[in-house]
């Protein structure tokens, strides 16, 4: 799993990308009240706002951390969006992505990198 200095996290396999926000994030947000989705079919650039997160506090964009169109979303978070607080890496995750450019990983950090990063903040 690899981490964004935005705070999402990544998960590649086969070419498809799993993204969702890190545990950092949903605490700092608080308990999420509302998922905005993106749309199966859609394609995104690196770094483009391509969900949202909201919680009473505050929304958050949510970054897309590589390229490609969105094949699968995680549509249980439409009437559950509690599970990126209480499942964050596992039944959490926003959507799936086929990557278009793997080198898109090339400025996400490792946890022990992320961990540093939260430390340095």
């Amino acid at each position: 799993m690899k981490f964004t200095k935005d705070h999402e996290w990544i998960k590649v396999e086969n070419g498809i990308a799993t993204i969702g926000i890190t545990e950092y994030a949903a605490e700092a947000l608080g308990e999420l009240v509302y998922v905005e989705l993106p749309k199966v079919g859609n394609s995104y650039n690196h770094h483009d706002a391509f969900a949202v997160v909201e919680s009473s506090k505050s929304a958050s964009d949510v970054y897309i951390p590589v390229s490609g169109e969105v094949v699968e979303i995680n549509t249980a978070l439409t009437s559950a969006p509690e599970l990126v607080n209480n499942s964050t890496y596992e039944n959490g995750w926003i959507a799936k992505v086929k990557m278009s450019n793997e080198g898109d990983l090339a400025d996400a950090m490792d946890e022990a990198g992320y961990k540093k990063f939260l430390q340095d903040k």
